[in-house]
Parts: C-alpha cells; structure tokens; sequence
C-alpha cells in the first residue's frame, strides 16, 4: 500500500509540475483527533485538541481541478477516561496529503486524496500521576490516511477548509493490534503566486 501510494504522488507530481499553473501557500488550523479499530470500539475515548501547521503547493491544471500537495507538522493522538483517572495519548506527525480539488462553484471546492504520516513523536500521560511513558516502540513510524474535505477560496487567495483524515492502517507495531487515526480539523489558508510552471 505504501509502495502504491508513493509512486502515484512521485507520478503525479511529475506530470502537474511540468503542465500547471503554481501557486504557493501556507495553512494552519485546529485538530480534533480520536482513535479507531477493533482493539479501541469498547473504551472510553474523546476526541483531543491540537494543532497542525504547514505549507502547501497548488497546481492548477485546470479551472475546475487542481492538485495540492502538503506538508504539515500535525498535533494529534486521543483522550481516555479510565474510571477517575484520565489518560492523554501525545502524537505528533509530520504528514504529507496529496490532495485532488474539485472547483464546483464559486471558490467553493470539494477534495480527496492519499495522506502519509511520518510519526515524531508518541507517548501517553496519566493526568492524575503526571507520569508520561515513551510509545516510540509500540507505534509504527509511518501512517497512511485518506483525506476527504470541503472549503472555499476567495479571489486574493484567503480560503478556509475543514476535512476528515481516515486511517487505513493500524498504528500499533503489533501485527494483531488493530488501531487507526482518526481525526476532523478546520483551518484557514492563504495562497499566492500563479505562475505558469515551465516545460522541459
């Protein structure tokens, strides 16, 4: 899956730097992540506030479609309530979507796409005891996720989106442990630029 994943985005990126119209930008906004998968259906699990932060590249390859690659450092992981005590899951990654957009009507645009998430950080504290224990071992160092949004962009570039990130595979590094990311965020995006790439 990985293998596939990373040729499509190589493939793809190939073809829209060298036929479209290019726009830089930058995006932030907030996180609300939580887990899923059989090992997680039955516990108590909230969704946890973050962050995430990022540049993004906008090819235009035509009025009503573009492709936008990203690269975002994302605060996420989940919350569990475990009779009194509440324990907070800390991840942090560094993802790259690959998103298709689909200009509908009016800057209004729909978006789908592949997302890879390189893992920088994972552990989980135990509010009551303040104690925090290392998770690096237990969690694979790459995620893969599909993406599906909607959002708006005016004519100066401003826009602002909201999308929902479905793991497809299991984070756990054990092989019979079946749990995935899941998580909405909303956030604000300022594009420019929109020169025309060039041909070889």
């Amino acid at each position: 899956m990985k293998k596939i994943i990373l040729s499509v985005v190589m493939l793809s990126a190939t073809f829209f730097v060298s036929q479209a119209q290019v726009q830089y930008g930058l995006k932030a906004g907030a996180n609300f992540y939580t887990f899923g998968g059989d090992e997680v259906e039955n516990e108590d699990l909230n969704s946890k506030f973050g962050l995430h932060i990022g540049g993004l590249v906008n090819f235009s390859v035509s009025e009503k479609f573009k492709v936008q690659p990203e690269i975002v450092f994302s605060i996420q992981g989940s919350k569990q309530t475990d009779g009194t005590d509440e324990l907070n899951w800390n991840f942090n990654y560094l993802n790259i979507p690959i998103m298709a957009q689909f200009y509908v009507s009016n800057g209004f645009f729909l978006e789908t796409g592949p997302q890879i998430g390189f893992n920088l950080k994972a552990e989980i504290k135990d509010e009551e005891s303040g104690t925090t224990f290392d998770l690096d071992d237990e969690i694979k160092s790459t995620d893969i996720s599909w993406g599906l949004g909607a959002g708006y962009k005016t004519a100066s570039g401003f826009g602002f989106g909201a999308r929902y990130n479905l793991g497809l595979s299991s984070i756990a590094e054990e092989s019979d442990v079946d749990i995935k990311n899941r998580g909405f965020q909303v956030g604000v995006f300022y594009l420019f630029g929109g020169k025309k790439a060039k041909k070889d």
